[in-house]
C-alpha cells in the first residue's frame, strides 16, 4: 500500500501544478474569445498550435523516455555520475535535433506560411519555431526533476510559466487591445497603439507564449548543472535505438489527437454551417475543444508521475498487480470528471464567452470519453516500456493514427466537426483494445476489466440519457445535474465501499 500511496502522493503533487497551470492557462479561453469574436480570428492559432503538437514529437525524439529507462538502471547514489552522463548525452542529442529544422522553419517561413493559406503570418512561423526549440531543450531537465523527486522545483518552474504566459497574453490581446481602439484610458493610447498592432492579433498570444517559456533557461538553471556536450556516436545509437520507435509512437499519438485540427478546414464544405464559414468552424471546434483539457490533465498528472515511478519498479515481481489495481482506479476518476463536465456543459460552456463558439458544445462529452481511453491506453501500454519492446507502441498509435486520419477523411464532409470528435474517439478505443491484447500476450497485468466497463457503460447511459432533457432554464437545470451526479457518486461509494472505508478509516487516524 505504501507504494501506492507513493504514486498517488507524486500524482497529486503533479497534478496539483497541472491543475494550476491547466485552470490558470484554461483562463485564456474567456480572455481569447473576448479578445476575438470572430472564431475565424483564431482559426490560424488553432493551426499553428496543431503543428508545434506534431512536430515537438520530432524534436525530442522520444528521449524522455529513453533517459528515464536509462536513468532507472542507475538508481542510487551510486549511479549519480551515470545518470550525470546520460542527461548530458540526451540533452545534447536534442540540442542537435532541434537546431537543424528551426533554422530551415525560419528561413523557409514565407514558404510555410503559403502553404498553410496563411498568407502574411510568416512571423508567427518563426516565432512558433523558436517556440518549439525552447520546449524541445527544456523537455530533458524536466524529466531529470521527475527522475531525481525534485516535483516542487517542477511544479513551481511550470506555475510561473503559466502565470507570466497568462498575463503577458492578457497584457497584449485584452489590455492593450482595449486600449489602442479607444475604450478606455484614452491618455495612454499612444503607448498602447506602439505595443498593439492589429495586424498581429491572435499573434500575440503566440508571442506571449514565447516569452514566457524563455523564461525556463533562467528558472532550471539548477537543473541544467552539470550538462556537458557530449557526442559519441555509439552510445547516441544506443540511446536513439531504444528512444526511435517511442518517437514513432509520440508522433502517431500526437497525430491522432491533432489530425482534427489539421484536416477539419480544408474536408469541410463551404456552407456546411450556415452563416460560419470553414475558419469559423476551426475556431469554433478549437475553442470547444479546450472544455475537454480537464479529462486530459489528469491523464497528465498521472502520466508525470508514473513514468519515474513504474520504471524504478520495473523488476518488482508485484508490479503487473499495483498496475491493474493503479488502473482501476485511474478509470474511477476519468469517469467521474466525464459525468461532472458533460452534465454541467450549459454552466461550463459560458467560460466560452462568444455564444457563436457555443454552437459546437457537442462534441465535449465525445472528446472527454476519447481523452479516457487515452488515459487509460497510456497506463496500459507500460508493459512494452518495461519489457523494451518499444516497437508494439509504435505499432499500436500508427493505427490510431490511420484510423483517425480515414475517419475525418470519411465524416467531415459528412457531420463536420461532429466527424472529428468520433474519429478521435473510435480511434483512441481501437488503441486501448489493441493494447490491452496484445499486453495480455507479453506481459499479463490481472486488470480489473469488468470495473472499467460497469463504470464506462454507466457513465454513458447517464450522458446520454440527460441530454435527451433539455432545460433552458440554469436555475432549474443546474440543481437537477448537479444532483444526478452526486447519486451517480454516491453509486461508486456503494460499490466500492470496502476501499472508501479503508481510506476512511487511514484519514482519521
Amino acid at each position: 500500500m505504501s507504494t501506492f500511496k507513493k504514486l498517488a502522493s507524486d500524482t497529486a503533487l503533479y497534478g496539483l501544478s497541472t491543475i494550476l497551470a491547466r485552470s490558470i492557462n484554461f483562463a485564456l479561453a474567456p480572455i481569447q474569445t473576448y479578445a476575438f469574436q470572430k472564431p475565424s480570428e483564431l482559426a490560424s492559432n488553432v493551426t499553428l498550435y496543431a503543428w508545434i503538437g506534431v512536430l515537438m514529437a520530432i524534436y525530442t525524439l522520444g528521449l524522455e523516455t529513453a533517459f528515464f529507462r536509462f536513468a532507472a538502471r542507475n538508481a542510487g547514489e551510486d549511479g549519480a555520475e551515470e545518470r550525470e552522463k546520460i542527461f548530458s548525452r540526451t540533452t545534447s542529442i536534442v540540442l542537435i535535433a532541434s537546431l537543424l529544422p528551426t533554422t530551415l522553419i525560419v528561413i523557409f517561413a514565407h514558404q510555410i506560411a503559403q502553404l498553410l493559406d496563411y498568407p502574411g503570418q510568416e512571423q508567427f512561423i518563426t516565432w512558433s519555431a523558436l517556440l518549439l526549440a525552447i520546449d524541445a531543450v527544456v523537455a530533458i531537465p524536466f524529466a531529470r526533476l521527475r527522475v531525481e523527486n525534485k516535483a516542487r522545483r517542477f511544479i513551481r518552474a511550470k506555475v510561473i510559466n503559466i502565470l507570466l504566459n497568462v498575463t503577458l497574453c492578457t497584457f497584449f490581446i485584452v489590455i492593450c487591445k482595449d486600449i489602442s481602439e479607444g475604450d478606455y484610458l484614452p491618455a495612454l493610447q499612444p503607448l498602447a497603439s506602439f505595443i498593439y498592432r492589429p495586424e498581429i492579433g491572435p499573434g500575440y498570444i503566440l508571442l506571449a507564449n514565447l516569452l514566457a517559456n524563455g523564461l525556463y533557461f533562467l528558472i532550471l538553471r539548477d537543473a541544467f548543472a552539470g550538462f556537458r556536450f557530449t557526442f559519441q556516436w555509439p552510445v547516441v545509437q544506443t540511446l536513439l535505438i531504444y528512444s526511435f520507435p517511442i518517437m514513432l509512437t509520440s508522433l502517431s499519438g500526437v497525430v491522432n489527437q491533432l489530425t482534427d485540427r489539421l484536416l477539419l478546414r480544408h474536408f469541410l464544405p463551404e456552407g456546411f454551417y450556415p452563416g460560419f464559414t470553414s475558419e469559423d468552424a476551426l475556431g469554433i471546434y478549437g475553442n470547444c475543444l479546450k472544455l475537454s483539457i480537464f479529462m486530459a490533465l489528469a491523464v497528465n498528472s498521472f502520466k508525470f508521475a508514473a513514468d519515474p515511478f513504474f520504471f524504478s519498479r520495473a523488476e518488482d515481481k508485484n508490479s503487473p498487480k499495483l498496475l491493474a489495481e493503479v488502473t482501476k482506479w485511474f478509470v474511477i476518476v476519468c469517469v467521474v470528471l466525464w459525468v461532472g463536465i458533460s452534465l454541467n456543459l450549459d454552466v461550463v460552456g459560458l467560460l466560452l464567452r462568444s455564444p457563436k463558439y457555443r454552437t459546437g458544445l457537442g462534441v465535449v462529452p465525445i472528446l472527454l470519453l476519447a481523452n479516457l481511453f487515452l488515459g487509460v491506453y497510456y497506463n496500459i501500454s507500460f508493459w512494452f516500456k518495461l519489457s523494451d519492446k518499444t516497437k508494439y507502441g509504435t505499432l499500436i498509435t500508427v493505427v490510431g493514427a490511420v484510423i483517425t486520419v480515414v475517419l475525418n477523411i470519411v465524416l467531415i464532409p459528412k457531420i463536420g466537426y461532429m466527424g472529428c470528435a468520433w474519429a478521435f474517439l473510435v480511434s483512441t478505443l481501437a488503441m486501448t483494445v489493441l493494447c490491452y491484447w496484445l499486453g495480455e500476450q507479453h506481459y499479463p497485468v490481472p486488470y480489473h476489466v469488468g470495473s472499467a466497463l460497469f463504470y464506462i457503460g454507466s457513465a454513458a447511459l447517464l450522458i446520454y440519457g440527460t441530454s435527451l432533457v433539455k432545460i433552458p432554464n440554469l436555475w432549474v437545470s443546474v440543481p437537477y445535474h448537479l444532483g444526478l451526479f452526486a447519486l451517480y457518486l454516491g453509486v461508486i461509494a456503494v460499490v466500492e465501499r470496502d476501499t472508501v472505508k479503508m481510506a476512511l478509516k487511514r484519514i482519521r487516524k
